[in-house]
């Protein structure tokens, strides 16, 4: 009986994982996926509630024939559980709607169907503040999931001031950064700070978000969190970067391109591990991808997809012990997964991993974690290195729930760079 529980316990742990990843893939053919704000492919999701604000979603089935897809939204509280609320209060109009914008790629070797659209439409609305999943699905079945996205809708209650520092501790202060930050919340009427819930993100990544600290010091209205650990973040290191805006002019990154089978094979050339590197200063997009192209006109129905092969040379050509080691940035979902986990390759002394992209310029970076810990947080010390002087962009998410509320709200938004917000 032991026997037969054990797997089943298993199981019930790998789909809750599972569910709390919102963004996620779900069938094999979707790829491509963009979701952000109008004309900004370097932007969060995030619309502000009762706006004009837009978001564009984009997304590849790769069939050559039109499909019926549809969308429809599920509010979440802050660690994007879902809420307690009915969707009929926190949708104004239909909650189910199709996609009717798509295209037939032409002029590509890859033959799919490009679908698009400007979100909210104005049948579907977003009414109240909050974590919004969008799902879309085949069919109008719900069971039919082809891939979830995160949507921010905040609704400005509070005002945040943010700056970041060095840290105190002198064996931190050349790796890392601190976030330090108040919250001014005269219009919530806080009856406790628990009402309260932050979340920072360090260049939109949720995997390493650090969640529900409390403030160190209140003052009235004023919520202060300058803890000297709480918010303290890994420096890092500028992102790599491949440019694969064209298939047939190799630029500085790519190492050859196999042109004898479809759709082509692209090998960049092998990444080296960077702790032991002296810091250099460059403009890189901190894991955003951008879908172009230079050899058409319109990068979303024409262009190409290619197996991509990243390679990472481990120190000593052997494989890093009690790790593994992720390929991270918007290209692989901005999480420590499956879709991100690199295998060990004994002949190329390193660990590999084959991607199928699109036309597009593409940054990333390679962290480590612990093979033993699940949860434990990423390390890209080893990979990549840290120093303070590293560009990053830091998001505050503030959540409120009111002594009556059934889910979180998202009362405010702060954005911060570390080479600005100094």
């Amino acid at each position: 009986m032991k026997l037969l529980i054990a797997p089943f316990l298993l199981l019930i742990l790998l789909t809750a994982k599972a569910q709390r990843l919102p963004d996620r893939l779900y069938s094999s053919t979707i790829n491509g996926v963009k979701l952000f704000q109008e004309n900004n492919q370097f932007s969060q999701p995030i619309i502000h509630l009762n706006s004009g604000d837009q978001l564009e979603l984009h997304f590849d089935d790769l069939v050559d024939y039109p499909q019926n897809y549809f969308y429809s939204y599920e509010l979440c509280n802050s660690d994007w559980t879902p809420a307690n609320v009915n969707s009929f209060d926190y949708i104004k109009g239909f909650n189910q709607m199709r996609i009717s914008q798509y295209r037939v790629a032409s002029i590509t070797t890859m033959k799919y169907v490009h679908y698009q659209a400007l979100l909210p439409e104005r049948n579907s609305i977003p009414i109240l503040s909050g974590n919004y999943l969008l799902k879309v699905y085949k069919d109008g079945d719900t069971s039919k999931l082809a891939f979830t996205k995160r949507i921010l809708v905040v609704d400005k209650k509070v005002s945040i001031g943010a700056q970041i520092q060095v840290p105190f501790d002198n064996q931190l202060s050349h790796s890392h950064q601190k976030l330090q930050f108040s919250v001014e919340a005269r219009a919530l009427n806080l009856m406790s700070p628990q009402q309260l819930k932050v979340v920072v993100l360090q260049n939109n990544r949720w995997d390493d978000a650090v969640i529900n600290k409390q403030p160190i010091f209140i003052k009235e209205n004023i919520y202060e969190f300058n803890g000297e650990m709480d918010y303290l973040f890994q420096a890092g290191k500028e992102f790599r970067w491949a440019d694969l805006q064209s298939f047939r002019f190799e630029s500085d990154r790519i190492a050859k391109v196999d042109r004898t089978e479809e759709p082509y094979k692209i090998y960049l050339k092998a990444d080296q591990a960077r702790n032991n590197f002296a810091y250099i200063n460059f403009a890189d997009r901190n894991g955003y991808t951008e879908i172009n192209t230079t050899e058409s006109v319109n990068p979303w129905w024409q262009t190409d997809y290619a197996w991509v092969h990243f390679s990472f040379i481990a120190p000593g050509k052997q494989a890093i012990q009690g790790k593994s080691v992720h390929l991270i940035g918007e290209l692989t979902g901005n999480q420590i997964s499956d879709s991100s986990l690199m295998e060990f390759s004994a002949s190329e002394g390193g660990y590999i991993k084959n991607l199928f992209l699109k036309q597009g310029y593409y940054s990333y970076a390679y962290v480590t974690r612990d093979k033993q810990d699940s949860e434990a947080a990423s390390d890209i010390s080893i990979t990549e290195g840290n120093y303070w002087e590293t560009e990053n962009d830091y998001s505050i998410l503030v959540y409120y729930r009111s002594l009556n509320g059934r889910h979180d709200e998202l009362v405010g938004i702060a954005s911060v760079n570390s080479r600005f917000g100094r």
